[in-house]
C-alpha cells in the first residue's frame, strides 16, 4: 500500500484547518468532534476496507502455542510498517519465537502510550469448527480464524491506528508503541524478554492499552455496559500430595494416600474462601446497579451492606459471574494417583487452580488452606517458586476519561465501569513498571461470540471490524494528540 493518500503538506494543512475550526467559537457540535470524524469518509471507509483484508491475512498465520511460531505473526506486521514507513524492530528471542516492537513518534511532551498485543494463540480441533481455523473464512457476516477473539482482532485495530497516526501525521505528544509479544498463552516469555532485554524500547511509558476490556451487547442490539480491565486476579496454583501404605486393591486401607486426598480435598472444596468487596469491584456494582432489578439492585447499589445479607451470600454462590469477583477461588482441575485399578498407591496428588484478588498474600493463603487440611500425610506447595502479586490500576486518570468520553459516542447510554478479570494477562507484569494499565476493547461482542474465545469457530463480525479501529483510533488521539 502507498505510504500516502495525498501530499503530505496539504493533509497536515487541512488536519490544522479542522483543528482551528473546532476550537472556533459559534462552531456548535465542533468541539466535542471525536478524531475520527474529522477525517473524509471516503478515507474510512479506505481504512475499513483495509481493515477486513489484513484481518483475514492475519487470521490466516497460524501462530498455536505451543510451539508458537510467532515469528511469522512478527514477519507479518513487520511488511505493513516498513510499507507504511513505521520505525520498528523485531526481535527473534529463540528459534521462531520473536516480539515486535513500532513506534510513531510524538513530541515527547509526555511519557508514551504502550498498544501491547501478543500474537500467539490457543490450539483448536478443526473437526469441531465450521471452517478451518486458519481459513480468515468469512461466512453470514463474521470472519472465522483462531485469535479472531483472542487477540488477534485487538492487534489489527492498533495496527490501523499506527497506520493512520503515520499517513494523517497526526500531531502527538507522546510516542506510541505498537508491542506484539509471544508467548503470552503459556509462559509470557515475550514479554518477560522484552521487560530484561529492551526494556529502554518501553520509553518509560505512562499508558498502557491491551485485551481484557469487554463491550457485552444485548438481545436488543445495543451495549449493555463498556467494562475497562482496571485489575486482575492472579494464578496460585497449588499442589497436594497425600501419604500412606501402598496395597493391593482387593484390600481397602482406610488411610490410603488416595483416601488421604479424598478426604483433604472435601475439606477444602466445603470450606470457601470469605467474601469481600475490593474498590473496583465495588465501583463495578454501583454502576450496573441501575440495570438490575429486585433485591439486586438494592444489593449493587451498596454491596459492603449486601455481604450481610444471607441472600445475597445464597446468590453469589449461586452465581459463577459474582462469586469470583467477590473472593479467592479455587478449582479442583487435575488428579493423580495409582496406573491400575487394582492398586492403591502410596502417593496420590491433586492440583488446584486458585485465583487471588488484588491485595492478598499468598503466603497467607497457603498457610489457611494446610490449617484446612488439617493431616501432616497431606503436603500442600504452589506449583511454581515465583508468584507474581495481583495488582490494579486506578480509573482517575486522562486515560480512563477518555475511554469514557469516546465510549459515550459509540455506545450511547453504556456506562463506563471498571471490571475485575477472573483471568491473567499480562498487565500485571507492566504495572510493576510505573505503567497505568488497562484492558479495553475497540468492539463489542454478544455472550455468544465472546465464549468462542478459546472454544470453537472462533469469530468476530466484520462490521466490528470495520468500526472498531476507529474507536481504538479516538482514544489514541485523545489521549496521545497533541495539545
Amino acid at each position: 500500500m502507498p505510504c500516502s493518500l495525498r501530499p503530505r503538506s496539504a493533509r497536515f494543512a487541512s488536519f490544522l484547518v479542522v483543528l482551528l475550526l473546532a476550537a472556533a467559537p459559534g462552531l456548535p457540535g465542533q468541539t466535542t468532534a471525536l478524531p475520527s470524524a474529522r477525517l473524509e469518509p471516503q478515507r474510512l471507509e479506505q481504512y475499513s476496507d483495509l481493515a477486513v483484508r489484513w484481518m483475514q491475512e492475519y487470521l490466516q498465520v497460524d501462530t498455536t502455542n505451543p510451539p508458537g511460531n510467532e515469528l511469522r505473526a512478527a514477519t507479518f506486521l513487520k511488511k505493513i510498517f516498513d510499507q507504511e514507513g513505521i520505525e520498528n524492530q523485531v526481535f527473534e528471542f529463540a528459534p521462531g519465537r520473536a516480539d515486535i516492537w513500532a513506534r510513531v513518534r510524538g513530541s515527547g511532551a509526555r511519557r508514551p502510550l504502550i498498544l501491547l498485543n501478543h500474537m500467539d494463540v490457543v490450539s483448536s480441533d478443526p473437526q469441531r469448527w465450521r471452517v478451518p481455523p486458519f481459513s480468515g473464512a468469512l461466512v453470514d457476516g463474521s470472519l472465522y480464524g483462531r485469535g479472531a477473539q483472542d487477540m488477534k482482532n485487538e492487534a489489527l485495530a492498533q495496527l490501523l491506528v499506527m497506520v493512520m497516526l503515520e499517513r494523517e501525521h497526526v500531531p502527538l505528544d507522546r510516542d506510541v508503541i505498537f508491542l506484539g509479544t509471544a508467548d503470552e498463552e503459556v509462559d509470557s516469555a515475550g514479554t518477560d524478554w522484552m521487560i530484561h532485554h529492551q526494556r529502554e524500547l518501553l520509553g518509560h511509558a505512562e499508558y498502557l492499552l491491551t485485551e481484557g476490556g469487554e463491550n457485552l451487547l444485548r438481545d436488543d442490539g445495543r451495549v449493555a455496559y463498556v467494562g475497562i480491565d482496571t485489575a486482575e486476579k492472579v494464578p496460585f496454583w497449588l499442589h497436594l500430595v497425600a501419604h500412606g501404605k501402598p496395597g493391593h486393591g482387593s484390600r481397602p486401607l482406610e488411610d490410603s494416600a488416595p483416601n488421604r486426598l479424598a478426604r483433604a480435598l472435601g475439606r477444602i472444596l466445603a470450606h470457601p474462601a470469605e467474601m469481600k468487596v475490593i474498590p473496583a469491584v465495588a465501583q463495578y456494582l454501583r454502576d450496573m446497579a441501575p440495570y438490575q432489578h429486585g433485591p439486586r439492585a438494592r444489593w449493587f447499589a451498596d454491596p459492603q451492606a449486601a455481604l450481610k445479607d444471607p441472600r445475597f451470600r445464597a446468590e453469589v454462590e449461586r452465581d459463577e459471574s459474582l462469586n469470583y469477583l467477590l473472593r479467592n477461588t479455587l478449582s479442583l482441575t487435575m488428579l493423580g494417583g495409582s496406573q491400575q485399578t487394582n492398586v492403591i498407591p502410596g502417593e496420590a496428588w491433586a492440583n488446584l487452580d486458585v485465583r487471588l484478588l488484588p491485595g492478598e498474600d499468598p503466603q497467607r493463603f497457603l498457610e489457611g488452606i494446610r490449617r484446612v487440611v488439617a493431616d501432616p500425610q497431606v503436603t500442600v506447595e504452589p506449583l511454581s517458586s515465583t508468584f507474581l502479586a495481583a495488582n490494579s490500576s486506578s480509573t482517575d486518570t486522562e486515560l480512563f476519561r477518555v475511554i469514557r468520553k469516546v465510549a459515550a459516542s459509540y455506545f450511547p447510554g453504556a456506562p463506563v465501569t471498571p471490571r475485575l478479570t477472573s483471568g491473567y494477562d499480562e498487565n500485571q507484569r507492566y504495572r510493576q513498571l510505573g505503567m497505568v494499565c488497562y484492558g479495553f476493547s475497540p468492539y463489542a461482542a454478544t455472550s455468544e461470540e465472546s465464549d468462542t474465545e478459546h472454544g470453537d469457530n472462533e469469530r468476530i463480525r466484520v462490521e466490528e471490524v470495520r468500526r472498531g479501529y476507529r474507536v481504538l483510533y479516538d482514544v489514541v488521539v485523545g489521549v496521545a494528540g497533541a495539545r
